[in-house]
């Protein structure tokens, strides 16, 4: 049976809204929750980027049962991956060994407050790198690690969960999806990719979890729910290699300018109509994945659609 999340975003709330949406969600019954790691908003009409970690640390603290990831973060500007490490074994800490590791080769737009954005393959070799840290720190090993990108002269976690924290790896195509079946102990995934999904699987990975992620905008006002997916959420259609290279939300602005309702809608179910937003889920699992996290679009309205998803999204998920 497969497991069902709710995503914090970052983005779009401040981070006491984050860490009171996440103890409203365990309630709902979502079996995890994963939260997105930002330095800026993708448009200023969101208006928010606390820092995740401090957020995670709360929500491990506040709640007791519910699974917690990152989703993803970028251990090769913004973080050292020995840092990263340390941060993701004290969130294992907290939350009793609740936490996955998600990592990914990262984003422009946030990566780019610490220095000049590397060239995709770069990119993926960096990413490489960083994960010959950060699994065996994870795993309890004292590392020393010299490479192309990163150093370690010498580094131990002295906090950190016994059974260690689980890592899953990011793929939008066939070289991150072979990255995640070598590195990951899980792959994610915001398309519903079944040949992604094939190829992370065709090996030694075939046991692992995998992790897809789904938008809606849920309320009950469809015209309404249309018009704020198309403020907040326009920037996804401009697809994974053009959304890496953007520096900065005044970039997103322009890139998405015109962008229409109807073509955020066919990305974004919108709407009371459960069987839709049914749906929208049920293509991620039919092409594979074990874990989907949804995204409900706009800030004003998780409460809503935390109590709609307690009382009938989730009955209707768990029944496929």
């Amino acid at each position: 049976m497969a497991d069902f999340g709710y995503t914090l975003l970052c983005e779009q709330a401040g981070p006491r809204q984050l860490i009171a949406d996440a103890v409203q969600a365990e309630r709902a019954g979502f079996d995890f929750a994963v939260i997105s790691d930002h330095f800026n908003p993708w448009l200023e009409a969101q208006g928010h980027a606390p820092f995740a970690w401090s957020v995670l640390g709360a929500v491990a603290h506040v709640t007791e049962r519910m699974g917690l990831m990152s989703f993803v973060t970028c251990p090769v500007r913004r973080y050292h991956p020995a840092v990263v490490a340390q941060m993701a074994a004290t969130v294992g800490v907290i939350s009793q060994g609740r936490f996955t590791l998600g990592v990914g080769a990262g984003e422009n737009l946030n990566e780019h407050v610490v220095g000049a954005w590397p060239h995709v393959n770069v990119r993926h070799d960096m990413l490489c790198e960083a994960l010959e840290i950060i699994r065996p720190l994870l795993s309890g090993a004292t590392v020393s690690f010299n490479g192309s990108y990163f150093d370690v002269p010498e580094a131990r976690l002295y906090d950190r969960p016994p059974e260690g924290v689980p890592v899953a790896v990011a793929a939008s195509g066939a070289a991150s999806a072979d990255l995640a079946a070598e590195f990951g102990d899980a792959i994610v995934a915001v398309e519903p990719d079944a040949d992604l999904i094939g190829r992370f699987v065709a090996g030694r990975s075939k046991g692992k979890p995998r992790y897809g992620q789904v938008v809606i905008c849920y309320g009950p006002d469809e015209q309404e729910c249309r018009k704020t997916a198309l403020e907040q959420w326009r920037w996804s259609g401009l697809g994974w290699p053009v959304m890496a290279e953007l520096p900065g939300p005044s970039a997103f602005e322009a890139a998405s300018q015109y962008v229409r309702e109807e073509d955020v809608a066919e990305r974004v179910t919108c709407g009371p109509d459960l069987d839709r937003h049914v749906a929208a889920v049920r293509r991620f699992l039919d092409a594979g994945f074990t874990h989907v996290a949804v995204v409900q679009v706009g800030a004003e309205r998780q409460g809503d659609f935390l109590r709609w998803a307690e009382s009938e999204f989730l009955p209707a998920l768990r029944a496929l």
